[in-house]
């Protein structure tokens, strides 16, 4: 229940990668295998300007390394090592906030449960975005680029209308970002 609004703000987030990356110069199945095998928009967005330039592994990976470092969460017992390695592959900023806004720890079934919704639409959203993109006038391609900034803004308002400390910590993350 948790992962659907994800799940449908991704589509549209995703749709915009789709058209930026096919826009870069990478063929449709090369934008949807980067969207199923590297779960962060960050990091797409980062990384295909990477890829188009023609950087090295060693730089791609480097650039993935130091944006994908700023997830942490507390799991429950019921979490084993190879739940932990699958949650770390999609564990999105979305993700990290709806799982770090619940109370306690998280277990693995919640998490299955609020990841897999989001990877379903994310890879949706950038296959028909990648489809489409050659076929969408450029205003509304360039427009699509925001939609990132509206969905994270959206999954930490609630929080910090209920927390005054989040919302402190989101006005301070804010001046410096």
């Amino acid at each position: 229940r948790d992962g659907l609004p994800i799940c449908f703000g991704y589509l549209s987030v995703s749709f915009a990668f789709g058209i930026f990356a096919v826009g870069c110069g990478l063929s449709i199945l090369e934008t949807l295998l980067i969207s199923m095998t590297n779960l962060t928009s960050a990091g797409q967005l980062a990384g295909v300007p990477v890829i188009a330039a023609g950087g090295g592994y060693a730089e791609l990976a480097l650039t993935q390394l130091v944006i994908n470092m700023r997830y942490a969460l507390k799991l429950g017992d019921s979490v084993t090592a190879a739940d932990r390695f699958i949650i770390s592959f999609a564990n999105t900023d979305e993700i990290f906030a709806v799982a770090a806004s619940r109370f306690g720890t998280v277990g693995r079934k919640y998490l299955y449960g609020l990841i897999i919704p989001p990877y379903i639409g994310w890879s949706a959203g950038t296959l028909i975005g990648a489809a489409a993109g050659n076929v969408l006038p450029e205003i509304v391609t360039s427009s699509l680029g925001i939609a990132i900034y509206g969905m994270f803004i959206a999954v930490v308002i609630p929080p910090a209308k209920k927390d005054r400390a989040t919302a402190c910590c989101i006005l301070i993350a804010s001046a410096f970002g």
